[in-house]
């Protein structure tokens, strides 16, 4: 019996040597995991012919269970349009991962594409259940509770996302809804912290700046909307609102003003041209206009006319000196620097009047323009100009007249065009210069974004519509 149980003992299936010898087997990925990574290489490269193949091949091994072939096949049929197609295969999803934020997330955006917006919500909830740090959960709350008309929900869940996560979207929804409750002030208040938050967001300084000229406000409207100018210089929603202007009152000559300045920062000199000529016809007293003019004239190489142009505006404007700094610049480009010394001993004359006779502050482009060129000019700095220069070598840096693109439109800054705007909407005496297995991350969820065109119109405060006819809730 002894000699029995030894036996069984050492029986083993092979020697140490042999197994230590034995190379180890390839990691094999489960069959359900293992074309993921094409799939998604596919999806990504926008392949979507060869991504539909693939998951068609990779549903058909794993008898439909693969929850990532799934996902990213509803991903795209909700980018052909067929929403309710990727309704159902995104319930799927949730079946095969009830604990996935994600695939409720996915299953609630579809709801809210289909007009379903209550059922929308209760999806949302239940995705909240599962992450509650979630700002686009928040979000799309929101929205779906503006929608409905529930406008205290929505601007709770609204803040609870910017807690969260600043987002310009949710900014522009909370807006949205002191719009639809007629509070503007309200809504200035939410643009104004999201242009600090995104100072380069066209949409949200056009609104701002929308706003600003429906309260009369006009120096801050056209600051906002020549700072949206700056950074989209074809943005249309600036420019449809003066055009439409221009349509119903043909001859005020303001409205004409603004547009031959919207058409200076977008480059299109003849057009600035046009409407310049043109309210100078109507207000031929204002030497700003003249100014203008002149420089839309130098920028079209019209170098005489634009001399005689900055010569009507000089005799005209006694008390702006950012006509003769424009004057000095052009005759200190054309190498006469003697006519141009002369114009710019007259802005430091004007900006020292300003200067004693109130408490305004200078444009920081513009000090910073007369500083360069009192150095170009060699007469130093004049005590006037207290701003140091964003180029410190520019102080002690003479610029040859064989380079005058140092000096060429000083008027390129939103801030000065933003001025020159205000002074001409409410024109008055006074200077415009002034003033397990590894997963693959699953495409995320999108915010729920405002209709492009809405915030063109913010005094309508109408809700976007979706490309598709919603279905009502009952």
């Amino acid at each position: 019996m002894a000699e029995e149980r030894l036996a069984t003992r050492t029986q083993f299936p092979g020697s140490v040597e042999s197994q230590k010898s034995r190379p180890k087997k390839a990691t094999e990925f489960p069959i359900l995991e293992k074309q993921n990574w094409l799939i998604h290489l596919h999806y990504i490269r926008k392949d979507y012919e060869a991504c539909k193949a693939l998951i068609k091949e990779q549903l058909k091994e794993t008898q439909g269970l693969c929850e990532y072939a799934i996902y990213v096949q509803a991903l795209i049929f909700r980018l052909e349009g067929h929403i309710q197609e990727s309704l159902e295969l995104f319930q799927t999803c949730a079946i095969l991962s009830p604990q996935s934020a994600d695939n409720l997330k996915q299953v609630a955006r579809s709801l809210f594409l289909l007009g379903k917006h209550k059922a929308a919500i209760e999806v949302y909830n239940e995705a909240a259940k599962l992450n509650q740090k979630d700002w686009e959960i928040c979000h799309n709350l929101g929205v779906c509770y503006i929608y409905l008309k529930q406008f205290n929900k929505a601007q709770e869940q609204l803040h609870s996302a910017l807690q969260l996560h600043r987002h310009d979207l949710t900014y522009i929804m909370l807006g949205k809804i002191h719009l639809l409750e007629g509070d503007l002030d309200k809504a200035i208040e939410i643009y104004k912290e999201a242009v600090e938050f995104s100072p380069e967001n066209t949409e949200l300084l056009t609104s701002l700046g929308l706003l600003y000229l429906q309260l009369g406000i006009y120096q801050k409207a056209f600051e906002h909307l020549g700072n949206a100018l700056t950074y989209d210089p074809t943005n249309y929603k600036a420019i449809s609102c003066l055009k439409r202007a221009n349509y119903l009152a043909p001859f005020d000559w303001k409205i004409l003003y603004n547009l031959g300045l919207v058409h200076l920062t977008m480059q299109q000199y003849a057009s600035a041209f046009h409407f310049l000529s043109a309210a100078i016809s109507f207000q031929p007293k204002m030497g700003e206009l003249y100014m203008l003019l002149a420089v839309a004239l130098t920028n079209l190489e019209d170098v005489e006319n634009a001399k005689r142009a900055y010569i009507e505006a000089v005799r005209l404007d006694k008390c702006n000196p950012l006509v003769n700094l424009n004057y000095a610049v052009l005759l200190y480009n054309q190498g006469e620097k003697r006519a141009a010394l002369a114009q710019y001993q007259e802005v430091e004359k004007k900006a020292t009047q300003l200067k004693h006779s109130s408490s305004l502050e200078f444009d920081s482009e513009m000090v910073e323009m007369a500083q360069k060129l009192g150095a170009a000019l060699q007469v130093g700095e004049a005590l006037v100009w207290t701003k140091p220069v964003k180029d410190p070598k520019a102080k002690h840096r003479t610029a040859s007249a064989s380079k005058p693109a140092t000096f060429q439109q000083p008027l390129g800054s939103n801030q000065a065009l933003g001025q020159a705007m205000s002074s001409a909407a409410a024109y008055r005496k006074l200077p415009a210069g002034t003033g397990g297995t590894s997963q693959l991350a699953k495409p995320p969820s999108l915010p729920l974004e405002p209709e492009p065109t809405e915030a063109a119109r913010p005094a309508d405060a109408a809700l976007p519509v979706e490309a598709s006819e919603p279905i009502r809730d009952n």
